[in-house]
C-alpha cells in the first residue's frame, strides 16, 4: 500500500512538472506600414506567455490567452497565417492559440481588398499577388521591425493556409499559377459564365507571377484554391503538410486536393472525412452561427470541436518536426 502511496506521489510530481511548463497564448496588435504601394496591414500576434490564460473577448470571439504577456522563451519560430477569402485574422484563432502555446510565434493578418468588410479586390485577379506580398512584407516587419523581434529565430518561418490562404502559401512556397489550368478547374458550368474572375482566368493575354519567398521553410495547406498545374506546383521543394475536406465546397474539390498530392507525393496528406470546406474555420461561438449557417454548420455526424483538436495536434507536431531546432 505505501509503494503504491509513493507511487502515485511521484506520478504527481512529474505531472505538476510537466504542466508548470504548458504555456499560454499571449495575444497583441501591430500595424505592418504600407510599403510600395501596398497598404497598411492589421495583425494580431500568439505568443508563448506563462501566465494562466483568461478569456478575451473581440467582436463576437471568445479567445483564450493574456493580453501583451511577457514572451517566454527565446529563438522561436514564426508561424503565419492567411485566411481565406472575405475572412479575418480570428478565422483560426484556436490554431493560432495551439501554436502559440507550443512555443511558436504565430501572426495573423487581415488582407487588404479580401477580407471581412474589406472585399473590395476579392473579384481582382491581383488580389493573387497581393496577398503572397501581404505575407512577405508581415515576415519582414516581424524579423525586421517588430519590438519583440530579439525572441524569433528568423531561420525558422513557416505558413498556415486556408482556402485562399492555402493558394498563398503555395505560392510562397515556389508554386506557379497557371490560369488555363484554373479555368478548365474552376470555371466549368452555367454559373462559372457569371463569375467575374473566370472571365480573367480565360483571358490569354492575362498572367499571375506571384513572387515566392525563400525564407519560408515549411507550409500547412487547408482546402486550398488550386490555381496552378502539376508542372507549376513542382517548384515546391520545403516540406507540406496538406489537408482536405471529404465534400469540399467554395471552389475547392477533393479532386483538386487530390491534383495536388499527386504533383507533390512526398506532402503529408490528411483528409477530413464527413467535413465540408468550412469545417477547416474555428468553431463558432453562438452569436455568429445563425447568421452565418453557411460557414458555422457542418455536415450531419461531423464534429468540429473534436476535429480541430486532432488537427491542430497533427499542425503542431509537423511543424516542430520542420522548424524547431534539435
Amino acid at each position: 500500500m505505501r509503494q503504491a502511496v509513493w507511487l502515485w506521489m511521484h506520478v504527481i510530481i512529474a505531472l505538476l512538472g510537466l504542466y508548470s511548463h504548458v504555456l499560454a497564448a499571449g495575444i497583441s496588435k501591430v500595424e505592418v506600414p504600407a510599403s510600395g504601394g501596398d497598404p497598411m496591414l492589421k495583425v494580431m500576434v500568439w505568443t508563448p506567455c506563462a501566465t494562466p490564460s483568461l478569456p478575451i473577448q473581440i467582436g463576437a470571439f471568445n479567445l483564450q490567452g493574456v493580453i501583451d504577456c511577457r514572451i517566454e522563451g527565446h529563438s522561436l519560430p514564426l508561424i503565419v497565417i492567411s485566411h481565406g477569402k472575405g475572412a479575418s485574422m480570428l478565422s483560426h484563432h484556436d490554431t493560432a492559440s495551439a501554436l502559440a502555446d507550443a512555443g511558436f510565434v504565430v501572426v495573423a493578418l487581415n488582407h487588404p481588398g479580401d477580407s471581412f468588410r474589406d472585399e473590395a479586390s476579392g473579384l481582382s485577379l491581383s488580389i493573387f499577388e497581393s496577398r503572397v506580398r501581404d505575407i512577405s512584407r508581415t515576415v519582414s516587419f516581424m524579423t525586421e521591425r517588430w519590438s519583440e523581434r530579439e525572441f524569433l529565430d528568423s531561420k525558422a518561418i513557416g505558413v498556415f493556409g486556408f482556402s485562399r490562404g492555402g493558394y498563398t502559401a503555395l505560392a510562397l512556397a515556389g508554386a506557379k499559377p497557371h490560369l488555363l489550368s484554373a479555368a478548365k478547374r474552376l470555371c466549368e458550368g452555367d454559373e462559372a459564365s457569371k463569375n467575374i474572375l473566370c472571365h480573367q482566368f480565360k483571358d490569354k493575354t492575362a498572367a499571375l507571377d506571384p513572387p515566392s519567398d525563400s525564407r519560408i521553410r515549411a507550409i500547412v495547406v487547408a482546402d486550398p484554391l488550386n490555381l496552378f498545374d502539376a508542372q507549376g506546383l513542382k517548384s515546391i521543394h520545403i516540406p507540406m503538410q496538406l489537408w482536405a475536406s471529404e465534400y469540399g465546397g467554395d471552389g475547392v474539390t477533393l479532386g483538386h486536393n487530390e491534383e495536388i498530392r499527386q504533383a507533390l507525393p512526398l506532402s503529408k496528406f490528411h483528409v477530413a472525412q464527413g467535413a465540408g470546406h468550412f469545417a477547416f474555420l474555428a468553431p463558432c461561438p453562438p452569436a455568429l452561427i445563425e447568421e452565418n449557417r453557411e460557414i458555422c454548420i457542418d455536415l450531419e455526424g461531423f464534429d468540429r470541436v473534436a476535429w480541430h483538436a486532432k488537427m491542430n495536434h497533427a499542425i503542431v507536431d509537423f511543424f516542430k518536426q520542420q522548424l524547431l531546432r534539435h
